[in-house]
């Protein structure tokens, strides 16, 4: 690091502290799937590289900024394999299908238990079917901290996904809920395969202070914490614009839910 970017480090840091910001932030993971098989889910794990030694001081493998850009990544791994296919049924009507057959890894009962194609009137587009499969991730933190989940668009993929990872951005400080992964599928001839272990989607984390560094610990399920998560899960089965109960849900929150294993 140049002594430019330790300067302008040092100085973000002096004002974020001016203003009673922390400069580190802890943040709990853990995984709710009451359908069971939770060996399946891996640990959140930092994005690394596996670049040569760099050859020059002025290599990327070098740059600060890339550097810290690539450190605030985790990577949820691929719990399963599988591969997707769209069929048709008589009526035309356009049918999820496990393209492996009777060779596939999973069974019927574990796809239902995970995977769900939305109704067409939910669809972005009409030509791009939407699915999710249940990512059953929970975060949380006792300091206001969103966190953001995307696409592992750092990571080279040589056949790419035929569609588009769906993004998304919430509170954990208030609405810990357990994620979910969606995809809209473009190009419905091609097949959509996930392999176990693969980059699944990525997680970051947005806090009060811009510099703050976020440790990512893995969280008990506490009984205050399991309360509180059956208070907020699924609401928008029954109520749309969810962002619209942060104020309640604030209400009924206790005051720590965050508490490291061990």
């Amino acid at each position: 690091m140049s002594w430019e970017d330790q300067f302008a480090e040092d100085a973000e840091q002096r004002e974020a502290e001016a203003q009673g910001k922390s400069r580190s932030l802890t943040v709990g993971w853990t995984v709710r799937f009451p359908q069971g098989g939770d060996a399946i889910w891996s640990p959140p794990k930092p994005f690394t590289r596996k670049d040569p030694k760099p050859s020059s001081a002025k290599s990327v493998q070098v740059c600060p900024a890339a550097i810290d850009f690539d450190r605030r990544h985790f990577v949820i791994p691929c719990p399963i394999d599988l591969k997707l296919s769209f069929g048709r049924k008589a009526d035309g009507q356009l049918q999820l299908l496990d393209a492996d057959g009777e060779q596939s890894a999973m069974r019927a009962q574990g796809r239902s238990n995970m995977l769900v194609m939305h109704p067409q009137n939910e669809w972005r587009h009409p030509d791009r079917p939407i699915i999710q499969i249940t990512a059953p991730y929970v975060f949380v933190a006792d300091q206001p901290c969103y966190v953001v989940q995307t696409a592992p668009y750092l990571d080279y993929f040589p056949t790419p996904r035929p569609g588009v990872q769906m993004g998304g951005r919430f509170p954990i400080h208030i609405w810990p809920r357990p994620l979910s992964w969606g995809f809209e599928w473009h190009d419905i001839n091609q097949p959509l395969v996930l392999k176990r272990g693969d980059p699944w989607f990525y997680v970051r984390f947005e806090t009060e202070n811009p510099g703050a560094h976020v440790r990512l610990v893995e969280q008990e399920m506490t009984e205050e914490l399991d309360k509180y998560l059956n208070s907020i899960v699924d609401v928008s089965n029954y109520v749309n614009k969810t962002y619209s109960m942060f104020g309640e849900a604030r209400r009924i929150r206790p005051d720590k839910l965050l508490k490291p294993k061990g």
